[in-house]
């Protein structure tokens, strides 16, 4: 073959190539519409998966990373404030019960889409004016599905991301379905399964409350004041990205577009700064991580509470990493306090730098119950104290519980000996180590990591123009329809008359035969 042929066939190649890139690649529109930094992780992985893979993405979010290849923010920090360090007791007075939950959390979902749709950059997409057409949209639901509202402008497919366990009351609305109270705990339940009737009982009260009430608040915002997402049939999603794997969360009846992809935030392991190494490695007896999160501030804890806490830590035998925002008083000398831990390094039970060997020193992980969190202790198979304060948390907390990792405590009932008690059970006890390794396995025993999942499922609905085949007929059907009332009425009314034909026949039957006896007689 000559030279030039070879160069012809190789420009040819090449061109063909150029040409297949940009066909392949979609351009994808983000919105990440909570600003809690454990929500922002978990879509920060997803579209990090997403343009790793060549796609193109502008997100609008309140936490800016820094624009990169393929990746545009917009950035939202200023209308929509990173909740970062709340006061603990505001956090369980208002977000404590359902009743207070639902109806605050429905208005600030549908508060960030105001903000969002009423951004310049956002206003100038949906008019079409943009300079870059979108495939698909990319976003988390929390109460309402206003979220939706780009995606139905723009006729593209959705996708929704959720950060925790699928959101109990909007299931039906989502998927088509409800998840059987019998055996799945509501998202705000304290309980991860019923096993008790009472607890079947609070459990059904507890989900239909949750449904009538998001559907009264959400009606009563729209009379209130009607936006233009609230005046148009919103799209459903094509895929429902969960934050959720069977080892932390029950099984559990799924649709086909619900994909869990729970630990997809979870990152490789980094170096950890030399004094905390050192603090590590220089415990004998072992080291306790303590944190709270990023939403809650440890020091707005009542003083009462803190003190529990410090009185409890000094007595254990363990060194003690306490995530603490300000200064603390009388702080014990097995602790050392810091604004800020690598918690996903720390948790991951170490690695020693230079011979890159296992470090078990990590014994216990005191925490709120975060699924984030609770994730990242369960892949470093690190045994869990739970101190859950607010929606998806106890659930969460209960399940490492029922896994046999686990202890669940009451913030507000705490006592320095239940503390004292309970710190000592888990890392004395060597059950909940055992378990904890055990569901560390089974985590990440899995054919395609979340990261691949989130790749994979993505480019499937792209492929297919929304995959409208994933989703369940339930969403075709009204809810007389889906719960069989219509066909449970019809079989009653077939079985009335049966019921009145008998009856009447045989009143019939008696009377003639009475009529017959009563003439013989005489």
């Amino acid at each position: 073959m000559s030279g030039f042929a070879v160069v012809l066939i190789t420009f040819c190649m090449c061109t063909t190539l150029l040409q297949w890139t940009p066909a392949s690649a979609a351009n994808i529109l983000a919105v990440q519409t909570v600003p809690g930094k454990s929500h922002w992780n978990v879509m920060r992985a997803v579209l990090r998966a997403l343009t790793d893979r060549g796609h193109t993405v502008t997100v609008f979010t309140p936490f800016i990373d820094g624009d990169r290849d393929g990746y545009e923010e917009v950035d939202m920090s200023e209308q929509m404030i990173p909740m970062l360090d709340r006061d603990a007791k505001f956090l369980i007075e208002n977000f404590g019960s359902m009743r207070k939950s639902i109806p605050k959390m429905l208005n600030f979902t549908r508060q960030s889409c105001d903000m969002v749709y009423g951004h310049r950059r956002m206003m100038d997409i949906l008019e079409g004016s943009g300079t870059r057409k979108f495939d698909l949209v990319i976003t988390e639901p929390m109460v309402s599905e206003c979220v939706a509202y780009a995606a139905t402008v723009l006729c593209v497919p959705m996708i929704y991301v959720v950060p925790f366990p699928v959101i109990t009351y909007l299931e039906r609305s989502l998927t088509g379905h409800v998840s059987n109270s019998a055996i799945v705990g509501h998202v705000l339940s304290q309980h991860s399964t019923p096993k008790t009737f009472a607890q079947r009982f609070d459990n059904v009260i507890l989900t239909v409350h949750c449904s009538m009430l998001t559907w009264y608040t959400e009606w009563q915002l729209r009379w209130a004041n009607s936006q233009p997402y609230d005046t148009v049939d919103l799209i459903k999603p094509s895929v429902i990205f969960t934050n959720t794997h069977f080892i932390t969360e029950p099984s559990r009846p799924l649709t086909s577009d619900v994909i869990q992809i729970g630990g997809i935030h979870l990152s490789p392991p980094k170096s950890i700064p030399k004094d905390v190494l050192e603090f590590i490695e220089d415990a004998p007896h072992g080291v306790i991580y303590f944190t709270f999160g990023s939403i809650i501030s440890m020091s707005s804890l009542p003083e009462t509470v803190q003190r529990v806490f410090r009185d409890a830590l000094a007595q254990v035998p363990q060194k003690v990493l306490w995530k603490y925002e300000g200064d603390m008083k009388d702080i014990p000398k097995n602790v050392i306090i810091r604004k800020w831990f690598p918690q996903r390094d720390i948790l991951r039970t170490h690695y020693y730098i230079e011979l890159m060997i296992l470090h078990p020193n990590v014994k216990l992980f005191i925490s709120h119950g975060g699924i984030s969190g609770v994730y990242e202790s369960v892949v470093a198979g690190v045994p869990i104290l739970g101190f859950p304060f607010f929606n998806d948390q106890l659930r969460n907390i209960d399940n490492l519980v029922d896994a046999g990792m686990g202890i669940s405590m009451d913030i507000l009932s705490v006592t320095e000996d239940t503390l004292l008690n309970a710190i000592l059970e888990i890392v004395n006890n060597n059950r909940y180590k055992e378990n904890a390794k055990i569901a560390s396995k089974r985590f990440s025993d899995r054919p395609m990591s979340p990261t691949k999942s989130v790749v994979y499922w993505t480019e499937y609905v792209l492929r297919y123009k929304g995959a409208t085949h994933l989703k369940s007929h339930a969403l075709n059907l009204k809810w007389y329809q889906y719960f069989l009332v219509d066909v449970i009425s019809t079989f009653l009314f077939i079985v009335f008359i049966i019921l009145f034909i008998i009856y009447y026949s045989l009143k019939m039957i008696c009377k003639h035969f009475y009529i017959f006896v009563k003439d013989k007689c005489e």
